[in-house]
């Protein structure tokens, strides 16, 4: 029976697997399992699957169950749920059988992270408690008396995140729970952020944590620091250390040296710069950067719409000898190890994206996702071949088998452009990939696509795009790049931009754009330009400085730095990444504006779809509402499509599945519009 071509409501039934873990004997991986069912929800539940491919599930409902993480010996599971009452508790589960324990009992709020002592008596955690006034009790009690939603009170410039909502001043806290009585101890709340990363003591006497030392951190340049508590809540500061980024302390399987991952740049908070890997004893003292011999970065996020674009993956091999990473690189995402004196080798190879979940206790297998550009991820476990020595992933799942025996996909073809020098005169290459429609005959010509990541600073590559295969479905050539700017491709590469938007990036969519105008399969006159984040700040670019498109689609825009500068969740040091702030000097102002791609809109002719949700707290709704209005206002066709509040930046990959698929459908039919 001939393969159809791909449709948008085959997202509907898509399994999607995340957090990949595996057993300490090494014999079976725990994960996350989440389909959308019937009621247009996600479903998400913790299986296991066996070497042999046997697969058991063990969390049953509605409710959802997530992050479980094996107990040292391997006897129970914990994990995150709030099946009782819709509060967030901590559950332990036995491998043996029998029913979940729920361990904590928290008011109400939200776990963040969640880390078994080394020796199966504690569970660090931090957690984060609802504001009081916006509880469910308090609400309740409102309703009751016919009274009005309170307002929300802050006092701190770190009062809301994207997809997670407003907590004000409220902040995670590191907290211990005593797995045999489910008291929860609070260890420590020294962040002004509550934004800690830890890791327990070989001896599980100790944590390691990071977090910020300055108490302005969103306006004092990075500086995060290393601490280690101890289980009465005394903590001490690791002294020697240099200032800027540092994320993921793991402690040494002997105890004596702490990793982790960082930059000593202290005027880099968007992190152009490589994030590098350090060794310092964990007495404090020096740091040693390891990687400094390398342009590899351990910070690289490689994009999908049917997966999270992790850049993590960071640990110790058992012996103590090495550590072993998760490397993005030219598109790809392999498995590395780094030798603690000597230089990282990549074990894996291939045109797929690896996302590493944690090590087996000998050290000789690594839970992990893999997929690819048209295989959506499943679980596998990375071991040595013994017969070629070589490390290889071994596919243990198999959800998505019927999805792709039915549809056919187009493959990607990728190839490298020469663009414009970089700003110091050194040649600069720019990496593209193109699909071509599905049931492609030549000689016709078709309409195309190109299609912009958001970051700037993370990597297009061999991810399944649903987006992109339903273009491709739908009759277009699809061409996607990593132009300047983007991560994958070393320091230099990625700082082209840093404080200069719109410059060696809009040089790097040129090249690519004169490419699209010249190949025999496609039709110059019938080109769309799209992409959403900075894709969208990119697409809003172009349409101001080309005519070369003939539709464009600006989604979950940035199109005003002046005013962005005030309102994304994340603020906007001043003089750091970019030169000047919005309550800035003339001078400093004219600076973003020159880099506002709505400066330009006066020159704008080309139809324009808007997309944003109201929820979006990264790029702030406001961002399209300006653009729509220079639109209209210049005589421009456009559409301004806008989704709820309930929804966030993350739509496209994460949203409610009926708006997903709304999305689709009106890219889908503005495209067919005005190329076909």
């Amino acid at each position: 029976m001939p393969k159809r071509p791909i449709r948008k409501e085959d997202l509907l039934r898509f399994v999607f697997v995340g957090d990949p873990q595996i057993s300490p004997d090494g014999d079976r991986v725990l994960f996350s399992h989440k389909t959308i069912n019937d009621k247009n929800k996600y479903i998400t539940n913790l299986f296991t699957v066996t070497r042999e491919g046997k697969v058991a599930q063990w969390t049953q409902g509605d409710s959802g169950a997530g992050h479980g993480r094996w107990s040292p010996d391997g006897a129970q599971i914990a994990f995150i749920s709030s099946r009782e009452d819709k509060l967030s508790q901590l559950y332990v589960l036995p491998t043996t059988g029998g029913e979940a324990r729920k361990l904590t009992t928290l008011p109400e709020g939200s776990i963040g992270e969640a880390k078994w002592s080394p020796d199966g008596k504690r569970i660090a955690i931090t957690f984060r408690e609802q504001i009081p006034s916006h509880a469910k009790e308090a609400e309740k009690e409102r309703q009751e008396k016919g009274l009005s939603t309170p307002p929300i009170e802050i006092t701190s410039a770190w009062y809301r995140l994207d997809g997670d909502g407003y907590f004000a001043d409220q902040r995670y806290k590191l907290y211990a729970v005593d797995v045999a009585t489910g008291e929860h101890k609070l260890l420590y709340e020294d962040d002004v952020l509550g934004d800690y990363d830890f890791d327990w003591s070989p001896d599980s006497q100790e944590i390691a944590v990071i977090h910020n030392a300055t108490k302005k951190p969103w306006v004092d340049p990075p500086n995060k620091q290393i601490y280690r508590l101890n289980m009465e809540g005394q903590s001490w500061r690791l002294e020697g250390l240099p200032k800027g980024e540092k994320a993921l302390p793991r402690w040494s399987p002997d105890g004596k040296w702490i990793a982790y991952i960082g930059d000593v740049d202290e005027s880099d908070p968007w992190g152009t710069r490589n994030l590098r890997v350090y060794l310092v004893a964990a007495g404090g003292g020096e740091a040693k950067c390891l990687t400094e011999g390398s342009d590899f970065d351990m910070g690289v996020g490689t994009l999908g719409d049917t997966k999270e674009a992790s850049s993590g993956g960071f640990d110790w091999a058992p012996d103590g000898k090495g550590l072993l990473l998760q490397i993005g690189w030219h598109g790809e995402q392999q498995l590395g190890y780094l030798p603690i004196d000597g230089e990282i080798e990549l074990l894996t190879e291939g045109r797929h994206v690896i996302s590493i979940g944690n090590i087996s206790r000998d050290g000789s297998r690594i839970a992990a996702l893999v997929g690819n550009a048209t295989t959506l991820q499943e679980v596998a476990v990375i071991e040595r071949e013994l017969a070629s020595g070589h490390w290889a992933p071994s596919i243990l799942t198999d959800f998505n088998h019927a999805f792709h025996e039915e549809v056919e996909l187009s493959s990607p073809e990728e190839f490298w452009l020469d663009s414009t020098p970089n700003k110091d005169g050194s040649p600069s290459k720019l990496h593209c990939w193109v699909m071509k429609p599905v049931g492609y005959l030549e000689p016709r010509r078709y309409p195309a696509i190109l299609e912009i990541h958001g970051g700037p600073h993370a990597q297009y590559g061999w991810s399944f795009f649903h987006e992109f295969q339903l273009l491709a479905a739908e009759g277009f050539v699809v061409v996607y790049t990593n132009p300047r700017g983007s991560k994958g491709y070393g320091e230099n590469y990625c700082a082209q931009i840093r404080s200069d938007w719109g410059v060696k990036d809009w040089e790097d969519i040129e090249t690519v754009t004169r490419w699209m105008q010249h190949q025999p399969y496609i039709h110059p006159g019938q080109m769309g330009v799209m992409g959403g984040s900075y894709g969208g700040y990119m697409t809003n670019w172009v349409i101001g400085h080309t005519d070369a498109y003939a539709a464009a689609i600006t989604d979950r825009c940035v199109s005003n730095m002046v005013s962005m500068s005030g309102n994304s969740d994340f603020p906007v040091n001043k003089d750091q990444y970019f030169q000047g702030v919005a309550w800035g000097s003339h001078d400093e102002i004219k600076e973003l504006w020159r880099q506002s791609p709505i400066a330009y809109f006066q020159n704008v002719k080309t139809p324009t779809l808007v997309i944003h949700s109201e929820g979006d707290f990264r790029c702030n709704i406001e961002q399209s509402e300006q653009v729509f209005m220079a639109l209209q206002m210049e005589g421009v066709e456009s559409r301004f499509v806008r989704y709820p509040r309930e929804t966030s930046h993350g739509l496209s990959r994460g949203g409610p599945p009926d708006l997903r698929l709304h999305r689709l459908g009106e890219i889908v039919a503005w495209m067919d519009k005005y190329l076909k």
